[in-house]
């Protein structure tokens, strides 16, 4: 499923506001932070599943966590 931009965005700004409530960090400290760990998925993580993680991270995912958690099982064939 791909999203449309207005969607990208709400889902985006979703993220960083569940960040900044459980935290405390500012909205840009947060995007920061989930920035970073976008990162860390990319180098760390096999490469299907870092794609999963970064585009819910970033807001270009499926239909939230939901759509995560099943194109990480695709992955592992599960």
């Amino acid at each position: 499923m791909v999203l449309k931009e207005d969607e990208r965005i709400n889902q985006m700004d979703e993220i960083i506001k569940f960040v900044t409530e459980k935290t405390g960090l500012t909205a840009e400290q947060a995007k920061s932070a989930i920035e970073a760990i976008s990162g860390f998925a990319k180098e760390k993580l096999p490469p299907g599943i870092a794609d999963q993680v970064t585009n819910f991270l970033e807001g270009k995912g499926g239909s939230g966590l939901a759509g995560m958690a099943e194109g990480i099982k695709d992955k592992l064939g599960l």
